[in-house]
């Protein structure tokens, strides 16, 4: 029976995936993401709803437009895959089953998966962009502020830490305001900190560091390959512009990491 609930949530997390890349593609570009009728990136023709069945569209369509057959990357594919595995491992780290379901099993398992998709969309628009969307940081902190009332009315010992983590997430908002009104462009140092401040409220302090020491290891790893990509000298070095580091990305799927894994260790009393 457990497995046909594990099902369901596979199912509800590809198509959280699959409305994250729409998420992913359209916000930086200021398009609608709720009312605007999905359509092919390349021809522009309204997609049917055979086009926009997660993941069983993408194989079925032999991963081409309908319309124009231009291939369609297959980061959308793999998204949708991740997204539902991802689910699925979050509510077995929670012990969910049907047998002994709860209330606040259901409620954290449902903030969970608010959490994961701002963290998500965060992710795919700074690999892209290299930027942090205010709407979606905004999103992000309605989340935390959800989560905090909810865990204030479960556990009163919380509230003296939440008050000051709301007291350091608005002065770095009042700061990055007066940065943007400043240089007329957003500070990516402080939204990063915002961030980690939103991971630290929901994941807590030992999960946020963890989180950190993982983000420093695959910065390290990733500039390690990159620079011996770019030291080959088979490759073509073409001059382009030099792009940053995906921080925002790294911290966001690190975090899921370790909130699942956490989550495992301590559901499952691995330690």
């Amino acid at each position: 029976m457990d497995y046909f609930l594990y099902l369901i949530i596979f199912l509800i997390g590809i198509y959280f995936g699959s409305f994250f890349t729409l998420a992913v593609y359209r916000i930086p570009k200021k398009e609608n993401i709720t009312y605007k009728h999905s359509y092919c990136p390349n021809c522009n023709h309204k997609l049917g709803m055979l086009d926009l069945v997660p993941v069983f569209s993408y194989l079925f369509l032999g991963a081409k437009c309908r319309y124009c057959k231009k291939k369609i990357r297959p980061r959308y594919f793999l998204l949708e895959i991740l997204s539902g595995m991802v689910f699925v491992l979050f509510a077995i780290s929670l012990k969910i089953n049907w047998t002994s379901l709860q209330t606040s099993q259901l409620i954290n398992l449902s903030l969970g998966f608010l959490y994961f998709a701002s963290l998500f969309i965060i992710a795919g628009i700074d690999k892209e962009k290299r930027m942090i969307c205010k709407s979606v940081l905004a999103y992000n902190l309605f989340v935390c502020l959800l989560y905090m009332i909810y865990s204030c009315i479960m556990n009163a010992y919380h509230v003296y830490a939440y008050v000051i983590y709301l007291l350091i997430i608005i002065l770095l908002l009042v700061l990055d305001n007066y940065v943007l009104k400043k240089k007329l462009t957003a500070s990516y140092v402080l939204e990063i900190l915002i961030l980690l401040v939103s991971m630290v409220t929901i994941s807590k302090e030992y999960a946020t560091i963890f989180t950190i020491m993982l983000t420093l290891l695959a910065i390290g790893i990733y500039l390690l390959l990159k620079k011996v990509k770019n030291s080959n000298p088979k490759m073509i070095v073409q001059k382009k512009k030099q792009e940053g580091l995906p921080i925002a990305f790294f911290l966001c799927v690190n975090n899921i990491i370790v909130i699942s894994v956490s989550n495992f260790i301590c559901n499952f009393n691995l330690v």
